[in-house]
């Protein structure tokens, strides 16, 4: 090989490995985020919930097509919402939103179920299903209870009326059992875009549970909070022909309130 083919290719793999080491890779996020999660008495019953595929600090969207379940389970007794859903924008990309009336209290945990999502980047699809927890009129039984989901996020602190500060836990479960040292990625809604990182490693922490599935975090800064549990299916799922994995979520969005 002449001398400046020898160059040009020594720097081209160190090109290649800079891009591989530059940082590490943004984290995905299915959300779903009421406008109110503990209504009280007297107040306006009519929440609105918004439903996106996000880089939730970043504030990047991704298209999120119609999901293929939307729902409420309250007191053990689901309520498909799926009809309910409006197609919206965000930043440019498809989102979807609805408008839900509290009628008695209760706890109604609101979950989503979106369509595969491909992602050439991990050459994988994507499942996060994802919920969040709505407590009304000062009943707040059932908050620890599971809703069934293939994964789900199982809290066993409340998962609402938290201060900043205070710890956040939850069991990490998946097609009904606890799943031991569970790698759990948690991530801040930036959405008015006011706070920075000081590195892209703080952008997504990563925490892991224990061998209970357990996880423990005490969230920084007042405002909602996911926490997204990863593990990968045994099921495949084909893409052009070929077998690919399928890296299910088990997503849970939380809101610490700072002490006034």
């Amino acid at each position: 090989m002449k001398k400046g083919c020898f160059i040009a290719a020594a720097w081209l793999g160190v090109l290649i490995l800079s891009l591989a080491v530059a940082g590490p890779a943004s984290a995905h996020f299915g959300m779903v985020i009421p406008s109110d999660q503990m209504v009280m008495q007297g107040e306006d019953t009519v929440i609105k919930i918004d439903l996106m595929f996000w880089h939730p600090f970043e504030g990047i969207g991704m298209e999120l097509v119609k999901p293929a379940k939307f729902g409420v389970v309250i007191n053990g007794r689901e309520t498909d919402l799926l009809g309910s859903l409006r197609p919206t924008k965000t930043k440019g990309h498809q989102t979807w939103t609805t408008s839900y009336k509290i009628k008695r209290p209760g706890v109604y945990m609101f979950y989503m179920e979106p369509q595969p999502y491909w992602e050439p980047a991990e050459d994988c699809y994507i499942i996060h299903y994802t919920k969040a927890v709505v407590t009304a009129c000062g009943d707040d039984e059932g908050w620890d209870e599971e809703i069934g989901l293939e994964t789900e996020i199982v809290p066993i602190s409340k998962p609402y009326g938290l201060y900043t500060g205070n710890v956040f836990q939850g069991i990490v479960k998946l097609n009904g059992k606890p799943v031991p040292y569970a790698e759990v990625e948690v991530e801040y809604y930036n959405k008015d875009g006011k706070c920075s990182a000081p590195t892209d490693y703080m952008v997504t922490q990563t925490i892991k549970a224990d061998q209970n599935g357990v996880f423990t975090y005490a969230a920084p800064r007042a405002g909602w909070w996911g926490f997204a549990a990863l593990n990968t299916s045994d099921a495949k799922m084909k893409y052009n022909g070929q077998d690919k994995d399928v890296e299910l979520g088990a997503v849970l969005w939380v809101k610490f309130h700072d002490m006034k």
